[in-house]
C-alpha cells in the first residue's frame, strides 16, 4: 500500500534542485550533473521503494527523512570522491554500496524505533566505514595507489561544510551579540547615567538622550519601543524627538559620542556571557514541550544532519560539541518556531 501523501519523485526532483545551489563552484558541467543524478537517481529510488514496501509501514515522515537522509549523503560521498581524485569509472560502485548501507541501516534504525539522534549517528558511522571500505578495497586491487588511498579517506565534505556553516553562523551571532549589547545596555535612563560621567556638564543628560536617539536610528522598532517603555514619559519622548531629526549625527561631538557607546558596550554584561551547555540543553527541551517528535522531525528536515543530531541530543540531557553560540542560534530558532 502506497504511503499517502508521498510523492516520492517530486520531492526526489525537490531535492535535486536545492543541491544545485550547494555544488561546489570549482566544478566542471560533468562533475555537477554526477552530484546532482547521483542525489537524483539514488533518491528516487529510495522513495519509491519506501512507498511500495508492505511489510515496514512507514509513516509519510519517516519515508521522507530516510529519502532526505540518502539525498544528503549522496551528495557528500559524491563531492568526495570527486575531490579524492579517484578513476570515475570507479565512482558509481562507490556510490551504489553506500545508498545500499543507508537505505538498510536507516530502515531498521526507524523501524525499531531508535532515536533519531541515535538514527543518525548510525547511519554517519556506515556511510564512513563503507566509503573507507571501498577505497580500501581500489588498493587491495591495485587500481589506486597508497597516495590517492589516502587523500580519498581524508575528503569529507559534510565536515567542510559544517565549519563554514558554524563560521557563518558565529560571524551572524557576533552581529547579534552587538545588536543585544546595545539593546541590553539602555534598561534606564539612570542607568545610562551612571555610564558617561560629569565631563559633560550641564548637558550631560541632553547629550546622553541624543546619543541614545543615534544608536536607536540603527535598531528595529519594535526593540527600541521596548526600551523605550522603560523610560519616563518625557525622556522617552526627548528621545523620540532626537531619533526624527535626520541630521543628528552631525550635530554630535563624534569624540563623545564614541565615548558613550564604548562605555555603554564595556559596562554591560553580553547577553551570551553565560551561556553554558546545560542553559542551551534546557533551552531546547523547554521547547520541545511545544512538539511532538513528528513535527519537531518536520521542522527539522530542512537541516544539516548535524544540526538534528545536535537537537536531538540535547533532547536527550546531552550535549554535542559545538560553539555555545552557534548553538544557542539552532536553540532560538527552535523557540521562534513555537
Amino acid at each position: 500500500m502506497a504511503i499517502q501523501g508521498f510523492d516520492y519523485k517530486g520531492f526526489a526532483q525537490n531535492l535535486a534542485q536545492q543541491s544545485l545551489e550547494l555544488i561546489p563552484k570549482d566544478f566542471d558541467d560533468n562533475q555537477k550533473n554526477y552530484v546532482a543524478n547521483t542525489l537524483l537517481n539514488f533518491s528516487t529510488i529510495a522513495g519509491q521503494a519506501l512507498n511500495d514496501d508492505t511489510q515496514l509501514n512507514f509513516n509519510l515522515d519517516q519515508a521522507m527523512m530516510i529519502t532526505q537522509i540518502i539525498a544528503e549523503w549522496s551528495f557528500h560521498k559524491s563531492v568526495d570522491l570527486i575531490r579524492s581524485g579517484i578513476p570515475q569509472q570507479y565512482w558509481d560502485p562507490i556510490m551504489q554500496k553506500i545508498a545500499f548501507t543507508i537505505f538498510e541501516v536507516a530502515k531498521n534504525a526507524y523501524h525499531q524505533g531508535l532515536p533519531q539522534d541515535q538514527c543518525l549517528q548510525l547511519i554517519e558511522h556506515h556511510v564512513k566505514k563503507t566509503y573507507l571500505d571501498c577505497i580500501a578495497e581500489l588498493k587491495d586491487k591495485n587500481l589506486i595507489d597508497d597516495g590517492l588511498m589516502e587523500k580519498a579517506a581524508s575528503q569529507s565534505n559534510i565536515d567542510a561544510m559544517m565549519q563554514e556553516q558554524a563560521q557563518a553562523e558565529q560571524q551572524q551571532a557576533q552581529q547579534v551579540q552587538q545588536e543585544n549589547n546595545s539593546s541590553a545596555s539602555v534598561q534606564t535612563v539612570s542607568q545610562v547615567d551612571n555610564l558617561v560621567q560629569n565631563p559633560l556638564g550641564a548637558d550631560a543628560k541632553v547629550f546622553k538622550l541624543a546619543t541614545l536617539a543615534l544608536l536607536f536610528q540603527k535598531m528595529k522598532q519594535e526593540k527600541v519601543q521596548s526600551i523605550l517603555n522603560k523610560f519616563n514619559p518625557d525622556d522617552a519622548q526627548s528621545v523620540i524627538k532626537f531619533m526624527g531629526m535626520p541630521d543628528l549625527n552631525s550635530k554630535l561631538d563624534p569624540g563623545m559620542t564614541m565615548r558613550c557607546l564604548e562605555e555603554i558596550k564595556t559596562s554591560v554584561p553580553s547577553a551570551h556571557q553565560n551561556l553554558t551547555p546545560s542553559k542551551i540543553i534546557n533551552k531546547i527541551q523547554n521547547v520541545s514541550q511545544y512538539f511532538d517528535k513528528s513535527q519537531l522531525e518536520r521542522l527539522l528536515r530542512p537541516e544539516r544532519v548535524k544540526v538534528k543530531r545536535f537537537v536531538f541530543t540535547a533532547l536527550e540531557g546531552e550535549y554535542l560539541e559545538m560553539p555555545p553560540k552557534v548553538a544557542n542560534i539552532i536553540a532560538t530558532h527552535i523557540e521562534d518556531s513555537v
